[in-house]
Parts: structure tokens; C-alpha cells; sequence
């Protein structure tokens, strides 16, 4: 049985504290002074010393994982499913782990939505300038000149980015169930443009400028002696504290700070922003969206702040277990009456599909799609 780095820090304190409390009355002090001790104590921080490096490969063929024919994610020498205990005991690095395969899996997806759907990667907002943060959605080459039909889809909230309907399912299942990528291409052959939202993608992340503090010395008319004896004191102390710190979080990561992204700082905004510039200008006499969970939410939003202009250009709504709320979000009358009329909320059920599904909100019928995300979203696809 191997035992932790924490685990022989803490060892000591343990067996004080056993010790003490076979004692009597007169060692409750001692008993509350070690209670205090191991308060202080970061558990989390010490479990990082345990761990290995946080240095992930960059790619799939890093990872020694790679996409089948079937669109399945398999490995490449063992053909086994994606494994996400690849340590055991440290699930903390494993997540890490999953969370950067992750991001490879992103930038493949916008790989394929260029490559296999051909779709055009647009920069917004349309007038940035050069120096500030920026975000992207995906369009077909007609989805502004298409006269008759125009597909819109919108992800939920989360890790997903562009081009995603869930990362699990993407990792655990297989390309069709996890990304949008059926979608897209059905809508294609059956003549709709396409425009693919980014709700999700609202900062950029950068790191944090060091903050210089200046040293007693650049300022003072203190005596130069009593100077010099401040900054050896100074600089003892910090390198103390440096060394406490490397010694407390060995794994210490980067301070970021996030520089949002102009009139797309929020799933709501960015869908307001991507209907002004693009949708609203689109020639399409009629406008379909797919909205699953967040992506719902975020299209009743842009009913609450464009309702005359969605009414005339959005024929129907499919949504997906999607997580509006009509009261919460104050829609009104005229809103819900339409959303019965053109909306219908897919949801997860144990019922026959499209079996009506109770529901308390006055607004969309909701109906059941089976239990299976993947296949909800397939059972959706056929109707279009």
C-alpha cells in the first residue's frame, strides 16, 4: 500500500491528536489548538503534491486517440473507449486531463464544420478592431442569400462550444450524437442555409500583469543605511513566502483574467447580436431554429427583446429539454401565445416519442423524445 506526500505531512498531527484525546480534561486546550491547526489546513492544495505534472498533449494522435469510422473515439493501440480514471486516486489531474482532451475535441469539431459542412467561420463583432478579444460563428455560403429557408442552431450552456450539442456524448458515444454536424448536413440537402451560433464563447482569457510594488527605496528619505537594512528584510521575507508558496501549491497555475467580448458577453447577447447582423438581414422567408437546454432560454430572450421581428421571419422552434422559464423571464402574453403556436420542447421521458408531456408553464407543448439524448436530437432531425 503506497502512502501519500499529505498523508506523511498529516501522520504527526494524527497521532497528537489520538493521543490527546485519551487524555483527560486537562488536555481540551491542547485538543481545541490542533482542531484550529488542521482547520488551516488545505487539503486540496497538499493533494496537489501528490499529483503528476499538468502537461497534456496537444493533440488526438498525442493522446494516442482517434476517431473511427463509426465517428467513435477509440484508442489507438487498444481500440478501447476513452478512459477517464487514467490514474487512479487522483481524480483532480483526471479531470484536467479530460478537460484538455476536451478543447482538441473542440477545434476538431470547427475542423469538420469547415471541411465536411463547409461551412464559413465569420468573425464577430463584424466591425472588431484588430487588438480586441473576439468570437466566430459558422454560416453556409447561401445563409444570408438563401430565399426560402434558413436553419439556425443554438448549443446549451457549458463547455460546448460551436458545432456541439454535448462534449460527453462526443467523447462517450460517438460524433453523431454529440455534435450538431447531422444536423447541418440534413438541413443542407433538404436546401435550408445554415448558421451555427457560439453562445458560449463570450471572453477571451489572458493572463494577469504582475502588479509591481514598488521597494521602500524608490521613495523614501530614509537613511541609506536604514534603506538597505528594509530591503534585506524585505527580500528575506519574500523569499520566504516564495518558498512556502512553491512549497504549499507546487502546481500553481496561471492568474487569468477574462477581456469580454464586445455586445457577446452572454449566450442572450450573442444571440441578440447574431439576429441583428446576420438572421434579420437574411433573405430566407422562413427561419427555423434548433435550440437544446440554455440555447432555449436564450432564444425566448431574443423573442422578450425582438418580438415583432422573430414573428414575421421564424416559421418554427424545435427545442430540446430546453430550461426557459416564461415567468422568470417575463414574457409576455402575445410571446407565450405564439410559442404555443410554433414552438415544441422535445424533453427527456420514458414515453413513446412524441407522447405529450405534462407541463405547468403556459407556453410550448412539450412532448417526449425517449431518454436518449443522442437519439432526441436524431428523432428531431427526421421531422425537419
Amino acid at each position: 500500500m503506497s502512502i501519500s506526500l499529505s498523508s506523511l505531512i498529516l501522520l504527526p498531527v494524527w497521532i497528537s491528536m489520538a493521543q490527546i484525546q485519551q487524555g483527560g480534561p486537562d488536555e481540551k486546550e491542547k485538543t481545541t489548538a490542533l482542531k484550529d491547526l488542521l482547520s488551516r489546513i488545505d487539503l486540496d492544495e497538499l493533494m496537489k503534491k501528490d499529483e503528476p505534472p499538468l502537461d497534456f498533449p496537444d493533440t488526438l494522435e498525442g493522446f494516442e486517440y482517434a476517431f473511427n469510422e463509426k465517428g467513435q473515439l477509440r484508442h489507438i493501440k487498444t481500440g478501447e473507449p476513452f478512459v477517464f480514471n487514467y490514474r487512479e486516486d487522483l481524480h483532480r489531474w483526471n479531470q484536467k486531463r479530460y478537460e484538455a482532451l476536451g478543447e482538441i475535441i473542440t477545434k476538431y469539431v470547427y475542423e469538420l464544420l469547415e471541411k465536411d459542412c463547409n461551412l464559413k467561420k465569420i468573425s464577430i463583432p463584424v466591425d472588431a478592431t484588430e487588438s480586441e478579444p473576439k468570437s466566430f460563428i459558422f454560416m453556409s455560403e447561401d445563409a444570408l442569400t438563401n430565399p426560402q429557408k434558413l436553419m439556425v442552431l443554438i448549443h446549451g450552456s457549458g463547455v460546448v462550444r460551436a458545432g456541439q450539442w454535448a462534449r460527453r456524448l462526443i467523447i462517450n458515444e460517438d460524433l453523431d450524437s454529440g455534435t450538431q454536424i447531422p444536423f447541418i448536413k440534413r438541413a443542407m440537402d433538404e436546401g435550408y442555409g445554415v448558421i451555427v451560433l457560439n453562445p458560449n464563447e463570450n471572453y477571451i482569457e489572458v493572463e494577469k500583469p504582475k502588479i509591481h510594488v514598488p521597494s521602500s527605496s524608490d521613495s523614501s528619505d530614509e537613511p541609506a543605511e536604514k534603506r538597505e537594512r528594509k530591503d534585506k528584510v524585505s527580500k528575506e521575507t519574500k523569499k520566504r513566502r516564495d518558498f512556502y508558496e512553491k512549497y504549499r501549491n507546487p502546481q500553481r497555475e496561471k492568474e487569468m483574467m477574462q477581456l469580454y467580448i464586445r455586445e457577446n458577453g452572454s449566450p442572450e447577447e450573442h444571440a441578440v447580436y447574431v439576429w441583428d447582423h446576420f438572421i434579420a438581414q437574411s433573405a430566407a422567408e422562413n427561419v427555423f431554429f434548433v435550440a437544446h437546454s440554455y440555447g432555449g432560454l436564450a432564444f425566448v430572450e431574443l423573442m422578450i427583446q425582438r418580438e415583432a421581428d422573430v414573428k414575421s421571419k421564424v416559421t418554427a422552434v424545435a427545442l430540446t429539454d430546453s430550461v426557459h422559464n416564461v415567468w422568470h423571464q417575463e414574457a409576455g402574453k402575445t410571446i407565450r401565445e405564439w410559442m404555443r403556436e410554433n414552438c415544441c420542447n422535445w424533453v427527456s421521458s420514458s414515453e413513446p416519442l412524441d407522447t405529450s408531456v405534462e407541463s405547468m408553464l403556459p407556453d410550448c407543448p412539450r412532448v417526449s423524445a425517449d431518454n436518449s439524448p443522442g437519439r432526441k436530437l436524431m428523432m428531431i432531425l427526421r421531422r425537419l
